[in-house]
């Protein structure tokens, strides 16, 4: 009756790519840190920094240690991620805009 062909290695990564994940996550934090504790860099540049390095940071997450990838069988996984990110964008993107027109209209003093 156990005629499933189930790969248990197809759906997990190896060991290296755990230790290369791990080394580009920690390699993705000491960057923005180091940059905010030295000073050296302008304030603009600083949240640049934070910001690209958080980027990578979530795609290094996503494809190292949630396995998301483009694959037709896991089709579906990406395709309701970019649906939650297209929510988010538009819930935070029009939480923002409220906020800055709210802010703007207010009447001060």
């Amino acid at each position: 009756m156990s005629h499933s062909s189930s790969n248990s290695t197809s759906s997990h990564g190896s060991v290296k790519s755990y230790v290369t994940g791990l080394l580009l996550s920690l390699v993705l934090t000491v960057i923005p840190f180091a940059v905010v504790m030295s000073g050296a860099l302008s304030i603009a540049t600083t949240v640049v920094v934070i910001a690209v390095t958080a980027v990578l940071q979530i795609l290094v997450q996503l494809v190292m240690f949630m396995h998301m990838n483009t694959k037709a069988d896991e089709g579906w996984n990406v395709m309701s991620f970019v649906f939650t990110l297209t929510i988010l964008v538009l819930v935070v993107g029009g939480s923002l805009w409220i906020m800055q027109h709210l802010h703007l209209n207010m009447m001060i003093g």
